[in-house]
């Protein structure tokens, strides 16, 4: 049975924003390892189309983003979206009403850790319970801006694990309590 962890780097103040900040090259490469080990990615349409950036070869890339792509375009990806009528390489369009059923049939069907990108998506799922654990990687910056990490309100939730990352980061995981 896979378990959905939802996972993005967050300001201090609460906020995703993948133009306001990037990980380090020690914090990139734990993102690349754990794209490796993950049985897949499970995206809204906004992020999975942010993410199709890693789909083709970028001339300007350095051997830790050829890394990424690599890992990135050998995990499936499930993309849940109502507008999206195709999908890219390696990745199954979730369309229609039935969100709950179909996130349900996938957590049944595949074993390991799939990744729950986009806030959006994921406080979709927290209100029906189909998140497994919450892990933010707390950059120390303030954004005052952005995306927030929950778009809805969660669960109530204990903090199941904090570790200390490189760069000044914090990963802090929550699961349901």
């Amino acid at each position: 049975m896979a378990k959905l962890v939802f996972g993005m780097n967050v300001s201090l103040d609460g906020y995703v924003d993948h133009d306001g900040f990037a990980p380090g090259p020690k914090l990139f490469q734990h993102f690349i390892d754990q794209a490796r080990e993950q049985a897949g990615s499970l995206y809204g349409r906004r992020l999975y189309e942010i993410m199709r950036y890693w789909d083709e070869e970028h001339p300007e890339w350095d051997a830790p983003e050829r890394d990424f792509a690599e890992a990135w375009r050998a995990q499936h990806k499930w993309v849940a979206s109502r507008t999206l009528t195709q999908v890219g390489p390696n990745a199954t369009l979730i369309g229609g009403d039935d969100l709950d059923g179909a996130i349900r049939r996938l957590k049944d069907t595949v074993d390991g850790e799939i990744e729950v990108g986009g806030p959006v998506l994921a406080g979709s799922l927290s209100a029906l319970g189909l998140i497994d654990a919450y892990r933010l990687y707390l950059h120390p910056i303030v954004l005052g801006q952005g995306a927030p990490y929950f778009a809805a309100k969660p669960p109530p939730l204990r903090l199941d694990a904090s570790e200390p990352m490189e760069e000044g980061v914090i990963r802090l995981t929550y699961v349901p309590a």
